[in-house]
């Protein structure tokens, strides 16, 4: 659940604290590459 006012104006990769964010994964909508591929993945089976 996206809970940054930033991220659910503009996304966590156009947030400016964007590098060092300790909440990115938590609060915001940033998700791993790894994590994106995966569920992808799931969704074309």
């Amino acid at each position: 659940m996206t809970l940054c006012p930033i991220a659910l104006a503009a996304g966590c990769k156009k947030c400016p604290m964007f590098s060092f964010c300790p909440a990115k994964g938590v609060i915001g909508d940033y998700k791993k590459d790894s994590d994106q591929k995966d569920s992808q993945g799931k969704q074309n089976q």
